[in-house]
């Protein structure tokens, strides 16, 4: 256990997933769903592939020697996290960066952390001992800082003309972007449930790993190819049902009948659009391959892991939306309440980082 270089990992893997919507404003004349697909393939299919082929010996052996059961659910929630992710798309087209991902990812969290434990039978073991009260005081203030920063979006819908929502966030609707978020929340907390129900390849991974003289940080990537393999085929036939219902197959090569040539709309640049959605993908993607490796670092709380992961990605969507002046033209009480968010968030992490600390210093002693 190394919980302040998990917490490090943890920071890293949510600046990634904090920053991985901004290649797509570069996106130019594409629908939504053919830039969100193209991305999805380097974000579930490609990079995981990639880095694991590169990083474990024998991917193909490890998930042939896997139990049908074992490879099924972690397929499963990775399927049902995909229905997640296809509304977490329209959360950030509606609320925009900041205010999106903090409602969409304050339920992720909730349930995302505290569910696998309660499944498991765990949860009276965490609260019996001073390290796991500890811990769960932390996912409580990141809870916290998630309802603040709830309030603070709240506060912006108040203050702001159409006209100026709209300039930052095109699309803005508070109204159905809460609700795509309660949603998108809820069911992206499906990814941790896949990685609980993939813990037998990481131990044969671990294992194998560490007999080859490798490091034991890998473990988790074998893992992440079976769940994201069953997010991509969520997103996939979705964005091929919504091609072919908005007649947007064409964008991916720049094919428009030749019927409509004189309507249809000017080409698209195909290559700066493959390698902004490109860029996209892989930086998704880095989210959880740092994810991953903060967890194996918090050893028997590492269902604390989530709750980390999903602080960090607010506390850098939040850095962003003050960046790209999300917040422009609020008042000085919607800025307090963002600091005041952004801060508990960072505490949050603190706490359950030396919550993790208490737990490694027993198991040392």
């Amino acid at each position: 256990m190394n919980p302040l270089l998990g917490l490090v990992y943890h920071w890293l893997g949510g600046l990634a997933s904090a920053s991985f919507y901004i290649p797509y404003r570069g996106v130019k004349k594409w629908s939504w769903e053919t830039y969100w697909l193209v991305g999805g393939f380097f974000s579930w299919i490609i990079a995981p592939w990639a880095l694991a082929l590169i990083l474990v010996p024998d991917v193909f052996a490890i998930l042939q020697a896997t139990s049908g059961k074992v490879l099924f659910w972690a397929y499963f929630f990775g399927a049902m996290w995909g229905v997640g992710g296809l509304t977490f798309g329209l959360t950030m087209r509606y609320l925009g960066i900041a205010l999106g991902m903090a409602v969409a990812l304050g339920f992720c969290a909730a349930f995302g952390t505290l569910m696998p434990p309660l499944f498991n039978g765990e949860f009276d073991k965490i609260l019996g001992s001073d390290s796991g009260r500890v811990i769960l005081l932390g996912v409580g203030a990141c809870l916290g800082g998630i309802v603040i920063s709830g309030f603070a979006g709240m506060s912006k819908e108040k203050e702001l003309s159409a006209e100026e929502k709209t300039a930052t966030v095109k699309e803005f609707s508070f109204g159905k972007g809460m609700l795509t978020a309660t949603f998108s929340g809820i069911m992206s907390s499906c990814f941790a449930y896949g990685l609980a129900a993939g813990k037998p390849i990481a131990a044969v991974t671990k294992d194998h790993l560490l007999a080859g003289g490798r490091s034991d940080l890998w473990q988790n990537l074998p893992v992440l190819v079976v769940v994201l393999l069953g997010g991509f085929t969520t997103n996939f036939i979705w964005c091929v049902i919504l091609n072919l219902k908005n007649r947007s197959g064409y964008e991916y090569l720049n094919l428009a009948p030749k019927a409509a040539a004189n309507t249809a709309p000017s080409a698209a640049p195909l290559l700066p659009n493959y390698l902004f959605a490109a860029a996209a993908g892989i930086t998704w993607y880095l989210q959880f391959f740092f994810y991953s490796m903060g967890q194996t670092k918090m050893g028997h709380y590492d269902f604390s892991s989530w709750t980390l992961h999903m602080a960090s990605i607010i506390i850098f969507s939040t850095l962003w939306g003050i960046v790209l002046h999300e917040w422009k033209g609020t008042s000085k009480r919607t800025h307090v309440l963002i600091g005041i968010g952004l801060f508990v968030l960072v505490a949050s992490t603190v706490i359950v980082g030396y919550g993790n600390y208490m737990a490694a210093s027993g198991a040392a002693h």
